[in-house]
C-alpha cells in the first residue's frame, strides 16, 4: 500500500533513535487528515503512544519538551523532506515528487486490493466467519428493518471478505412459530392460490393482517391457529406441504428483492430446521441441571448472579413446544459443527440486544468455548419511511419509490445526457442514497428519513458519490486513447493535487478503523471527502487546453480517485454508475 513504504521508512528511523523494533511503532504512525484550511504533514506520530514512562501525573510541557528532543534527534532524508512539531506529535512531510509517485504506482498496481494490501493488515490472521443477516419474517411484512439488516450485514461481509477472510453468509428466515398456525389457519379461510402465486409476499400479508384481526373477535380462530402449529410441529404431511408451499414462493420473491439490493446469501436457512434439533438442546440442558421448572409449567435457564432466578430465559413452553431462543441455541450448535467458523456475526435492530446477551450466556453455561467468539452486530431503528401512497410496507415500496424520485430528478436536470438504460442507472443511485443516508452515522443511532435530504445531488448524500464517479468515469473516456502510465510528477505539484494525493494516503487506516468496530460510516466520510477534493481538483487543474505533460499527470490523479472511489462504494455494497 502506498502509505507503506512511507511508514516503514519513518519507523526503521524511529526505531533507532527509541531503540524499538520498527513493527512496534507503525500503528503508532497515522497520516493526517487534510485540511481545508491550510497545507498538512503527510503523517505523525504520536509521541504519548511510544514513550516508555507512562506515568499519568506527565505534564503537557513535559511531553513537549520530550516531543521536542525526539524531533532534534531525527534526520531529513530521501523519503522525509520535513521533520516538525505539534502537540505531543512528530509531524512528517514525504518529499512531494515521491509521494505522487509511490501513491499513484500503488493505486494501479494493486488495484481494488488497494489499501488492503496495506502492512497494516499484514499481522492478521485469517478467519473463518459466519454472518447471519436479514432474516425476514414469511408472511410478515419485509419492512425497513430488514433492509438495515440486509445493507449492514452485506457491507460486515464486504469487508471481511475483501480482507482475505473466509465468509458465510446465511439468511435465518423467520419460517417457524405460532404465526404459521395463524397463517395456515388464515389461508384457509382467507387465502386464494391464483394471488400466493402472483404476488406472494403481498398476498400472505393480507392473509396475516386478515386473520389477525378475526383471531380478536373469535377465539376459535386462535384454537384453529394452535392445532395448525401442532400439527406442523408434529411433521402432519398436509400441513408441512402448504407451509413449505407459502415457504418457496416468498424465498422466490426474496430472491428477487436481493437482486435489485445487489446482496447474495450461501444459504437460507430458518428456524423451521432447528425445531428437531431444538429438542435435542432442550435434552442437552436438562442433562447439565441447567433446566428449571415454574409454576405455570414452562421450562427456563437461571441466569442470574446469585442463582435465585431473578434473571432467566424461558426455552420451552408449557405444551413442550420450542422458543425462538431454543432454536437459535440449537442453530448456532448446529453452525459451529458445521462451519467450524472462528467467529459468529449475528446483525440485528437493537432491540434484540437482550436476547443475544441470553443466548451467548446460554452457550457458556452449557460449556461451549466458542460463546466468546459470537457477536452481535446491532443497529437503530429509521423513522419516517413513507412512500409518496403512504406508509412503507415492503422493501420493494421503498426501491421503487427511490427509483422513480431519482427518475424525476435526473429528468428534470439540465446537465443529464440520454442514457442508455435510465431506469437502471436511477436504481443504482437511488440505492446509493438509501445506504449511505444510512451509513452516515453510528449504526446503533436512530434516525429521522427524508427523502429530499437522501435524494440531493449536492452535499453529502449517495447521489453526490454517484456524480462525482460518473464525472470522472467520463473524464477518462474522453482521453481514453492518448493516455500514458509514464507521467511527470512534478507537474502534481499545486496544493488541490497534494491534497487528494494526501487523502490515497489515508485509505489503508480508514479501511482498518472500520475493520476494528464494523462501523461503516469511516468509509463513507472517507469518500465523501475524497469526492469534495476531487470536485475542486477537477475545477482548479483542467486537463483539456492544459500542455500535454500536464493534462497526463492529472488525468492519472483523477483516474486514481475515481478507481479508490470506486472500491469504497462496492465495499458499501453500492454499484457505481459510469453516467447519469
Amino acid at each position: 500500500m502506498a502509505a507503506c513504504p512511507f511508514r516503514r521508512s519513518i519507523a526503521s528511523q524511529l526505531s533507532r533513535v527509541l531503540n524499538l523494533p520498527p513493527e512496534n511503532l507503525i500503528n503508532s504512525i497515522s497520516a493526517v487528515p487534510v485540511s481545508k484550511k491550510r497545507p498538512v504533514a503527510d503523517f505523525q506520530l504520536f509521541v504519548d503512544s511510544v514513550i516508555e514512562d507512562k506515568s499519568s501525573d506527565r505534564s503537557k510541557p513535559d511531553l513537549q519538551l520530550q516531543t521536542q528532543r525526539l524531533a532534534e534527534k531525527l534526520k531529513c532524508d530521501t523519503v522525509v523532506s520535513e521533520i516538525s512539531t505539534g502537540p505531543g506529535t512528530v509531524n512528517f512531510t514525504i518529499n512531494r515528487e515521491l509521494l505522487a509517485k509511490t501513491v499513484l504506482q500503488q493505486v494501479f498496481k494493486d488495484g481494488s486490493k488497494y489499501g488492503i494490501k496495506s502492512e497494516l493488515f499484514s499481522t492478521l490472521p485469517r478467519r473463518k466467519i459466519v454472518i447471519e443477516f436479514s432474516s425476514p419474517n414469511i408472511a410478515k411484512k419485509f419492512h425497513v428493518g430488514h433492509l438495515r439488516s440486509t445493507i449492514i450485514g452485506n457491507f460486515v461481509a464486504n469487508l471481511r471478505e475483501a480482507l482475505g477472510h473466509q465468509v458465510t453468509r446465511i439468511n435465518y428466515l423467520g419460517d417457524w412459530g405460532m404465526q404459521f398456525g395463524l397463517l395456515g389457519a388464515g389461508f384457509q379461510q382467507f387465502g386464494n392460490e391464483e394471488e400466493l402465486q402472483s404476488n406472494p409476499l403481498q398476498h400472505l400479508f393480507e392473509v396475516y393482517v386478515q386473520v389477525n384481526k378475526a383471531a380478536e373477535e373469535d377465539e376459535n380462530i386462535k384454537k384453529l391457529a394452535q392445532d395448525f402449529f401442532r400439527k406442523l410441529e408434529a411433521r402432519d404431511q398436509q400441513t408441512l406441504s402448504m407451509w413449505q408451499h407459502f415457504r418457496d414462493f416468498s424465498i422466490e420473491e426474496y430472491v428477487r428483492i436481493y437482486k435489485r439490493l445487489g446482496v447474495h446469501f450461501d444459504e437460507y436457512s430458518g428456524e423451521s430446521f432447528y425445531q428437531e434439533k431444538s429438542q435435542e438442546v432442550l435434552k442437552m440442558l436438562d442433562t447439565k441441571g441447567l433446566l428449571q421448572k415454574t409454576i405455570k409449567g414452562t421450562r427456563v435457564v437461571d441466569l442470574s448472579e446469585k442463582r435465585d432466578l431473578s434473571l432467566s430465559s424461558t426455552v420451552m413452553r408449557s405444551d413442550g413446544t420450542s422458543l425462538y431462543i431454543t432454536r437459535d441455541l440449537a442453530a448456532a450448535i448446529d453452525r459451529m459443527q458445521k462451519y467450524n467458523c472462528d467467529t459468529m456475526i449475528y446483525v440485528t435492530d437493537k432491540s434484540q440486544n437482550t436476547h443475544f446477551e441470553q443466548l451467548f450466556q446460554i452457550l457458556k453455561l452449557m460449556d461451549y468455548q466458542w460463546a466468546e467468539r459470537c457477536q452481535h452486530v446491532s443497529f437503530g431503528l429509521v423513522q419516517g419511511m413513507k412512500t409518496r401512497k403512504g406508509e412503507v410496507v415492503f422493501l420493494e415500496d421503498v426501491l421503487n419509490e427511490a427509483r422513480s424520485r431519482m427518475l424525476q430528478n435526473m429528468a428534470s436536470a439540465k446537465t443529464s445526457k440520454e442514457l442508455e438504460n435510465p431506469l437502471e442507472t436511477a436504481e443504482k443511485i437511488g440505492l446509493a442514497a438509501l445506504i449511505i443516508q444510512d451509513f452516515k452515522g453510528l449504526l446503533s443511532s436512530d434516525y429521522q428519513f427524508s427523502w429530499d435530504r437522501v435524494l440531493q445531488s449536492r452535499g453529502d448524500t449517495g447521489v453526490f458519490l454517484q456524480y462525482t464517479h460518473a464525472r470522472l468515469h467520463s473524464l477518462e473516456q474522453m482521453y481514453r486513447n492518448g493516455q500514458s502510465t509514464d507521467i511527470n510528477t512534478a507537474c502534481l505539484q499545486d496544493p488541490q493535487a497534494i491534497s487528494v494525493l494526501q487523502h490515497l494516503l489515508r485509505y489503508d487506516e480508514v479501511l482498518y478503523k472500520s475493520s476494528e468496530d464494523l462501523q461503516p460510516k469511516h468509509i463513507v466520510s472517507y469518500l465523501l471527502t475524497l469526492s469534495h477534493l476531487a470536485a475542486v481538483a477537477h475545477k482548479t487543474l483542467p486537463v483539456k487546453g492544459s500542455a500535454p505533460e500536464l493534462a497526463q499527470a492529472r488525468l492519472r490523479l483523477f483516474q486514481a480517485a475515481r478507481s479508490v472511489l470506486a472500491n469504497g462504494m462496492k465495499l458499501l455494497g453500492i454499484t457505481p454508475v459510469t453516467q447519469m
